[in-house]
């Protein structure tokens, strides 16, 4: 199936739309997508089925979140504790991955008309040679777009990026590029993978626990939990989280409010954090050149 799926919503669907955006719309959401092993079982269908499907919903939910005009959505795809499970588990999650990023070149002028960049997060190094290849190609590709931004996290946990942020920030202090009394909450923030923070976070399967994802971003965030299976995850499950976030908008975007009024970063920080941004286009263009 498609990474930009044609829109299938209803002329009553559209109409709640039109009225869930007369209030505030998150301009970032996260979502955990969980639920498709439980599915598969539940449907009797093979794990690697269960897995499809839920990228098949990924591209319904994508379509919706561009008729509802949010900006960036992040998902939880993969995780490194996952690379527990069974080899031939793993095997597959690998190989529907070389599928899914393999078609992206294949709807380049798709992404391209809607504007949008993709981005993978998490520790590329842990994945195939191929498979990181084919991600790297994937984001180089679609860097310049500016209109939507997908956010992958495959091969991700949050505590692996907050030690990556901060093995960063301690090597550069070693280095002399940055001082110690420079060092700050809103530098380890600069040095994640994530530009921006989720205003609201949905989880399916009736798991009520983030599960390692974006601990550090969603401090702030309204948090939706919803017992429906990922793969059976609707259009009424997401207003019913946008509509969750319009309830509580006041006070979140008054705590965001306070969080960017002390993003003070001097010159010398913004100097390490252009250089930093370089050095990961360069490790990406040597994974994609591999």
């Amino acid at each position: 199936m498609s990474w930009i799926a044609d829109n299938s919503l209803t002329t009553f669907q559209k109409f709640c739309i039109k009225i869930l955006k007369c209030g505030p719309i998150p301009e970032h959401v996260a979502i955990i997508m969980d639920g498709n092993r439980r599915y598969a079982q539940k449907q009797h269908v093979e794990k690697a089925e269960g897995h499809s499907k839920g990228f098949d919903k990924l591209s319904d939910c994508l379509s919706w979140c561009r008729e509802l005009e949010v900006k960036e959505v992040t998902v939880y795809a993969f995780s490194i504790e996952n690379f527990k499970r069974s080899k031939e588990e793993v095997d597959q999650l690998m190989q529907l991955a070389r599928e899914k990023f393999a078609r992206l070149f294949e709807e380049q002028d798709k992404l391209n008309e809607h504007g949008v960049c993709i981005r993978v997060i998490g520790n590329l190094a842990l994945l195939p040679e191929d498979l990181r290849k084919l991600i790297a190609k994937a984001m180089l590709m679609t860097e310049h777009n500016n209109k939507a931004i997908l956010n992958v996290a495959f091969s991700y946990t949050s505590r692996d990026e907050i030690t990556n942020s901060i093995q960063t920030i301690v090597e550069a202090a070693k280095q002399g590029k940055i001082e110690l009394d420079e060092i700050s909450e809103e530098l380890i923030s600069q040095c994640l993978y994530t530009k921006s923070n989720p205003d609201l976070l949905v989880r399916t399967s009736g798991e009520v626990r983030l599960s390692d994802f974006l601990l550090w971003q969603t401090s702030d965030s309204q948090i939706h939990f919803t017992d429906v299976l990922w793969p059976e995850f609707g259009i009424w499950h997401l207003l019913g989280g946008i509509f969750k976030y319009q309830r509580a908008h006041k006070q979140i975007f008054k705590l965001q409010e306070e969080e960017t009024s002390r993003e003070v970063v001097n010159e010398n920080v913004k100097l390490f954090l252009n250089e930093l941004s370089e050095r990961r286009l360069r490790q990406l263009e040597i994974y994609a050149n591999a």
